[in-house]
């Protein structure tokens, strides 16, 4: 199995490549972190990181010729299956909202707005872990299977996803109300936590992407 981790300058990448190949298990398993569109076309997963603001991070894959292409070729044109991190998921909306409105991939309908937690003694950015809530409107998504109830996940973000379409949300977490945690549709799916640190859950659910049949 071939999988890239996409390299456009906005991402913890060695980490992320580093928890890939724990949670693999394969000698198999060849991941690479690269902007490279041919290598991006020919993956057979595709994990797209992301830290730091969403304009930066989107005008970062903009600058990477023929990376944009490349993404849609695979992912939605080739069907292959998707994880957006943190940043990474953030893109999948329509629209960002950060110092300004900046279009995102629109994949999967929604708006990334700064956090409002209604208590006031909480901070932003969040940071530190939070017990999972997984939707079961649909069925729990098997990006979840295997974790245990109310998995805990590391989370660093001021920002977060507020889809257009509920059947769109996989988990949430409660930050001063409900937080959008994951998002999936088809062979889509892009989590706000941190699963490269994220320990026994994080390697968990890289384990169950690797193994995922959209």
């Amino acid at each position: 199995m071939n999988v890239v981790v996409v390299d456009y300058g906005a991402g913890n990448l060695k980490s992320a490549v580093k928890a890939l190949a724990a949670a693999g298990k394969t000698s198999s398993l060849e991941i690479i972190a690269t902007a490279d569109p041919e290598r991006v076309r020919r993956a057979d997963r595709i994990v797209l990181p992301g830290v730091g603001a969403f304009a930066d991070c989107k005008r970062g894959l903009e600058a990477q010729p023929g990376l944009l292409e490349a993404l849609r070729d695979a992912v939605i044109d080739k069907a292959r299956p998707f994880l957006g991190i943190c940043v990474g998921m953030q893109l999948m909306a329509t629209l960002g909202i950060e110092y300004g409105e900046h279009p995102g991939l629109d994949w999967i309908k929604g708006r990334v707005e700064r956090l409002t937690p209604n208590d006031p003694a909480l901070k932003i950015p969040q940071i530190g872990w939070n017990d999972l809530q997984v939707t079961q409107g649909t069925g729990m998504h098997p990006i979840f299977s295997g974790l245990p109830a109310a998995p805990h996940a590391y989370f660093v973000h001021s920002y977060h996803f507020v889809a257009a379409r509920e059947s769109d949300v996989l988990a949430r977490i409660d930050y001063g109300g409900p937080v959008t945690a994951a998002v999936g549709r088809g062979n889509l799916v892009g989590v706000q936590f941190h699963p490269e640190k994220s320990q026994t859950v994080g390697l968990r659910l890289l384990e169950n992407f690797l193994n995922w049949r959209p």
